[in-house]
């Protein structure tokens, strides 16, 4: 099965706060916008993907992520998470009605493309299926095969929202690098020890530097 997958990016402003421990308001931006541009890269890389769809109104993303290859939705004003998916997901069924879908988030920096082929093989069984965050409470990636509608309940206890929709819960072992999304300095850590995407790498690098 060749999927397409859903990216929402929200905008760059205002993206991973919680890393304010972290990394400055100068910085921030440019860690989301690299930990979305890993994302996509490593998606783009995966053999069961046929395409990757961004989701966002944020005008430096859109172009950057553009030029990566992916194709770039433009976000609706004001719209929050869920709707930015259902947007991106009724665009995508626009143009490819056969094609299955996924919602998957922005911030994967440590993305392998072999994990995330093994995680959408086991999706392929359900109608629609999701794998928990490492933290055990969120969600990373929420599927749904041609003909369900994608219905995403992404934000606080996720897991725990998506499995009350009857969506599958996907429990394979050894996908570390797409359950660890990165909202907090250690998070940010732990996707390091994993090995992080280039544009993400130089960044931490920089960052270690000025906090040494």
């Amino acid at each position: 099965m060749q999927w397409t997958l859903v990216v929402p990016v929200k905008s760059l402003a205002r993206a991973k706060s919680r890393l304010a421990d972290t990394a400055d308001d100068g910085v921030r931006p440019d860690l989301a916008l690299a930990f979305a541009l890993d994302t996509a890269a490593a998606a783009l890389a995966c053999p069961a993907v046929a395409d990757v769809a961004v989701v966002t109104d944020d005008p430096r993303a859109g172009r950057e992520l553009a030029a990566l290859g992916t194709r770039v939705v433009a976000e609706e004003p004001g719209g929050a998470l869920n709707a930015a998916l259902a947007q991106g997901a009724q665009a995508v069924r626009a143009a490819r009605p056969e094609a299955p879908l996924a919602a998957l988030n922005a911030d994967l920096p440590a993305l392998r493309p072999a994990e995330l082929a093994r995680v959408l093989a086991a999706a392929a069984a359900f109608p629609r299926a999701f794998l928990a965050d490492a933290a055990g409470i969120g969600t990373t990636l929420l599927s749904a095969r041609p003909g369900r509608e994608l219905a995403p309940a992404f934000g606080p206890d996720s897991r725990a929202r998506h499995r009350a929709s009857g969506a599958a819960e996907l429990g394979l072992t050894a996908v570390d690098s797409v359950r660890q999304d990165v909202d907090t300095g250690d998070d940010l850590r732990t996707a390091l020890s994993l090995g992080v995407g280039p544009r993400t790498a130089a960044l931490a690098a920089r960052l270690l530097t000025a906090g040494q």
